[in-house]
C-alpha cells in the first residue's frame, strides 16, 4: 500500500506547489479596481523576499520540493537495506539544512518562518462569484434595492435602512491598523545575532544530528540516547532564543511582532511530536502492551472465578 500512497502524496504536493505559482501569477495581473484580502504578515513576509531575491525564491522551492518527496525517496532507498536507507535519510536532511543556512543568510539572519514560500492565495473573484445564485446568475438589482431601502408611502421616495450594529462594528474593525500592518516586511521579523543566531543554526542542524545519532544507535529503538539528543538540542534552540529575544527586545517576549510569536507557537506545538517519535514512543508502546495484557489476565482470571463460583 505505501508503494502507491507516496508517489500519490508527493506527486499532489508537487502538483500543488505548481498550482499555487499560477494562482499568484494570476491575482498579481488583475486590475487594481478588484479588491483583495488583507494580506497576513507571513503572506507579506514571504512574497517581500520571493520578489526581491531571486536566489531566495530557488532555495524555498528546493527545499519544499524535497520535504514532498522526502518520504517518496526514503522508501526507494529502503528496498536496498537499512544502511542505504539511513544514508540516504541523513543526506535528505543535510540538503534541508543546507538550505535553510541559505535562507538564513539571504534574509541578513532572521528566524526562519514555516512555510518558507507565501501560502496560496485566494482569487478575490471567486468570492464575488458566490454572491450569485445558486445557477451562477446574479441576484436582481429589484430584490437586493427592496432589502437595503425602506419607500415612504406618501412621498415614494426611498430612504436607505440603517445598518445593523454588528456590522457596523465589523467594518470599523477591519479598518483598524496595527503595528504590524504599517510596518515594512522586512521589520516583521527582528535580526538574529549572538544566542539568538547560534539557537536558529543549531535547530537547522537540528534534525541532521538526530538521523545520525538514529544511524548509530539503529540497531536499539529503545535507545534513549538519539531521543535525548534530538529534543535536548530543541529544548535548548528554544530556550536560547527566548532568552535572546528577552535581552535584545524592547518590553522582552512582549515586543515580538505577530509573525514571531506565530513561529514561536508553530515550533512550540512541533516538539510535541516527540512524544511519538523514538524511544519515548517505543517504551511507552511497550508499558502499554503489557498493561493489556495485564488487564486481559485479570479480566480472565475473574471470569473464571466467577464461572467456578456459579456452577459449583
Amino acid at each position: 500500500m505505501s508503494n502507491i500512497v507516496h508517489p500519490v502524496h508527493s506527486s499532489v504536493q508537487l502538483l500543488s506547489l505548481y498550482h499555487d505559482s499560477l494562482v499568484s501569477r494570476v491575482i498579481s495581473r488583475l486590475p487594481p479596481n478588484i479588491s483583495r484580502p488583507t494580506p497576513t504578515p507571513h503572506s507579506r513576509y514571504t512574497k517581500y523576499w520571493t520578489s526581491h531575491s531571486s536566489l531566495y525564491r530557488k532555495v524555498a522551492i528546493t527545499l519544499q520540493m524535497v520535504q514532498y518527496t522526502e518520504l517518496l525517496w526514503e522508501m526507494i532507498a529502503r528496498r536496498r537495506g537499512e544502511k542505504v536507507r539511513w544514508r540516504v535519510v541523513i543526506l535528505i536532511e543535510a540538503i534541508k539544512a543546507i538550505c535553510r543556512l541559505f535562507l538564513l543568510r539571504l534574509t541578513n539572519s532572521r528566524p526562519l518562518v514555516s512555510p518558507p514560500l507565501p501560502e496560496r492565495d485566494v482569487d478575490p473573484r471567486s468570492a464575488e462569484e458566490e454572491e450569485g445564485d445558486w445557477n451562477g446568475m446574479q441576484t436582481p438589482l429589484s430584490e437586493r434595492s427592496s432589502d437595503l431601502s425602506w419607500t415612504m408611502p406618501r412621498t415614494g421616495l426611498s430612504l436607505p435602512c440603517l445598518p445593523d450594529v454588528n456590522d457596523v462594528s465589523d467594518f470599523l474593525i477591519s479598518k483598524v491598523l496595527t503595528a504590524d500592518d504599517i510596518k515594512p516586511p522586512k521589520a516583521l521579523l527582528h535580526r538574529v545575532t549572538g544566542q539568538g543566531q547560534l539557537a536558529e543554526i543549531l535547530y537547522i542542524l537540528r534534525p541532521v544530528a538526530y538521523a545520525l545519532a538514529m544511524q548509530r544507535w539503529n540497531g536499539n529503538k529503545r535507545s534513549w540516547r538519539p531521543w535525548l539528543i534530538g529534543f535536548g538540542m530543541e529544548y535548548g534552540c528554544r530556550q536560547l532564543a527566548k532568552t535572546d529575544f528577552r535581552e535584545r527586545l524592547a518590553g522582552g517576549l512582549r515586543g515580538l511582532t505577530g509573525l514571531e510569536r506565530e513561529e514561536l507557537r508553530k515550533r512550540g506545538w512541533a516538539m510535541g511530536w516527540w512524544f511519538m517519535r523514538g524511544a519515548l514512543y517505543e517504551n511507552l508502546t511497550q508499558y502499554e502492551r503489557l498493561l493489556l495484557s495485564l488487564i486481559k489476565v485479570i479480566f480472565f482470571a475473574n471470569t473464571n472465578q466467577a464461572l467456578v463460583e456459579r456452577f459449583n
